[in-house]
């Protein structure tokens, strides 16, 4: 007997197992009982192996002791398993180069950057343009939250086009089109105007909420995505703190309408830059995973491999799939080609072999909606992410109107100024949820013998909850009780260390979780997101001016530390929750064209 091979299908997930005994180790005549026992004793062992495959997000990052020898590993680390593994298409994302992978990633960041400057400019100029205009501080505060309501909803238009038609389009488009929209708010003189553009605005920007994640995904893997994704939360919240501390000094020389002027200049820069640097990344891959091949060798070693689970897998010869699928890698190489080459480089959409249908595009505009009930951990990440865009909210609600009343008396320059601290805290962010929350992430992989659950990121939680709480009685109490700005600096940074590990932490577990179907899950989070932050924008001023600076802030640090405490439940049940939504994942598989690896 050559080989021993052994099958077993495990129905309930549709998934194959395969488990080899090379000839070297058949060295004796085995009895018929000998040879039955042996196999089921390798299919016990493999689906332990397989078991913890099975649940979506559950993934083998780190190769202990070199098993995993059939699956590409990252060059600088070479016990770390690529997650997803690349095509052997030169022209698929996942194999660009370094750098560029980094121009790519830094085009999308340039968009976040330009459009979150242009519409936060008017934080640190409320006053001014209350003054100028008549409109009240609180119409300017819930015309901005109407603004970040749109954000969320529109996504459920854009990103499937995105998602069909490729990402560039969307980003150049919106870009472009938020240029006159900034020259139409340099023009408000009423609060219905202002309450129209903020809703145009709204509609327009909102690829910046949900296209930037879909970018990082398309580039990364699971092991790195980490780290691009807290730099995009950080450009995400630092371009609204520096917009107000430029704008504030730029009110001061030229006025707050030509403030809103310079923001569609910025808008335009941008646009021209984006138009000749910016790369299509959208790749559409023959097939998800559904099933992996375990080469299992009796010394305990083994190697994962994906391959395709058509209904024809099983009577496929290795001469015919191999064929296929060289056939397969040079059409996507051939398409692949040609959407970033010549003249099609500078095209805004793209019409790709092997996309989504349009009936496909627009089953997308309302999944994401079904799929908030669908999917717990989904829902669970949007109310994370909502919980600190309040608190954002609660920010620049109350900065300008504090600090230019008495004692401080600021001019809007110098409330510009405020917002240094919070772009510190950004920053510290940044690297906190993203460099070190991959670190835990693979320590504690490593611990469970190579295995990464998407939960083992949200640890980092536990240190980020705290500190927000701490920064919004330092911002509320001490504003009550006048004390020195430098305080309310350090209350303001400390905050947005919070608000930023928070936001970043619930992108990263929702695309851990789902991968596949990420670009739809993630309009789903922005809904929930930007609901919550509307209903806080409206809330925020009626609140503080009645409780008090004290007591709404004390309630606000409590509120969010119960809110951030609910990570404890999901690194507790999050795996059982996932399996739980595993026929809901399944269904949408079903229906779902892959085009993030």
């Amino acid at each position: 007997m050559a080989e021993l091979v052994v099958v077993a299908r495990r129905l309930y997930v549709d998934k194959m197992v395969h488990i080899s005994l090379p000839s070297s180790l058949i060295c004796f005549e085995m009895s018929h009982n000998l040879q039955k026992q042996l196999t089921w004793q390798i299919v016990a062992m493999a689906e332990n192996i397989y078991a913890e495959d099975d649940v979506p997000g559950t993934v083998r990052l780190v190769d202990i002791a070199s098993q995993a020898t059939s699956a590409l590993h990252d060059a600088s680390h070479r016990d770390i398993i690529l997650v997803p593994q690349p095509s052997t298409d030169p022209n698929d994302p996942l194999n660009w180069t370094d750098r560029r992978k980094h121009l790519a990633v830094s085009m999308a960041y340039l968009y976040v950057l330009g459009t979150g400057i242009a519409t936060s400019l008017q934080y640190s100029v409320l006053a001014d343009i209350t003054k100028d205009t008549g409109i009240s501080t609180a119409d300017l505060v819930q015309g901005t939250g109407v603004m970040f309501l749109f954000f969320g909803y529109a996504c459920l238009l854009w990103q499937p086009l995105a998602l069909t038609y490729g990402r560039r389009g969307v980003y150049l488009t919106s870009m472009l089109l938020t240029v006159p929209m900034m020259v139409w708010t340099a023009y408000s003189t009423s609060a219905s105007e202002w309450f129209g553009h903020r809703v145009l605005i709204g509609i327009i920007v909102s690829p910046i909420e949900s296209l930037c994640e879909v970018t990082v995904f398309d580039l990364f893997f699971a092991h790195n995505r980490g780290t691009y994704m807290g730099l995009y939360v950080f450009i995400l919240f630092g371009s609204n703190f520096l917009a107000p501390l430029v704008a504030g000094w730029f009110n001061d020389a030229y006025g707050w309408r030509w403030t809103m002027h310079f923001g569609a200049m910025i808008c335009a820069v941008c646009f021209v830059i984006m138009f000749f640097f910016m790369e299509e990344t959208i790749y559409f891959r023959q097939s998800p995973v559904e099933s992996r091949e375990i080469d299992f060798n009796v010394s305990g070693n083994a190697s994962l491999q994906d391959k395709d689970n058509t209904n024809n897998s099983e009577k496929d010869t290795p001469t015919t799939k191999a064929s296929s699928m060289e056939t397969s890698v040079r059409d996507a190489s051939t398409i692949n080609q040609s959407i970033n080459s010549g003249w099609r480089k500078y095209s805004f959409f793209k019409a790709i072999p092997g996309r989504p249908s349009n009936m496909d595009m627009l089953r997308m505009v309302y999944r994401p909606v079904i799929m908030v009930f669908r999917f717990p951990t989904v829902a669970w990440a949007g109310f994370l992410y909502g919980i600190n865009l309040a608190w954002y909210n609660v920010l620049n609600g109350t900065a300008s109107p504090v600090l230019t009343s008495a004692p401080y008396n600021w001019t809007a320059a110098l409330v510009g100024c405020v917002y240094t601290g919070p772009i510190i805290g950004a920053a510290i962010a940044s690297l906190w949820s993203g460099n070190v929350a991959d670190w835990v992430a693979l320590r504690l992989a490593r611990r469970n013998k190579g295995i990464r659950e998407p939960e083992q990121r949200l640890w980092v939680l536990t240190v980020s909850g705290v500190i927000s709480a701490a920064g919004l009685i330092v911002w509320g109490v001490g504003a009550a009780h006048n004390i020195h700005w430098v305080g309310l600096v350090f209350g303001l940074g400390m905050l947005t260390f919070g608000c930023v590990t928070g936001g970043s932490m619930a992108v990263s577990y929702n695309v851990d979780c789902f991968k596949e179907i990420a670009g739809e899950t993630t309009v789903s989070i922005m809904l929930i997101r930007n609901t919550i932050g509307f209903g806080f924008s409206y809330a925020i001023t009626p609140w503080w001016t009645t409780q008090g600076l004290q007591n709404c802030f004390i309630t606000a640090a409590m509120i969010s530390i119960a809110c951030t405490s609910t990570f404890l439940i999901m690194i507790k049940y999050g795996k059982r929750i996932r399996r739980w939504s595993i026929p809901a994942y399944r269904k949408y598989m079903a229906t779902t064209v892959v085009s993030q690896g």
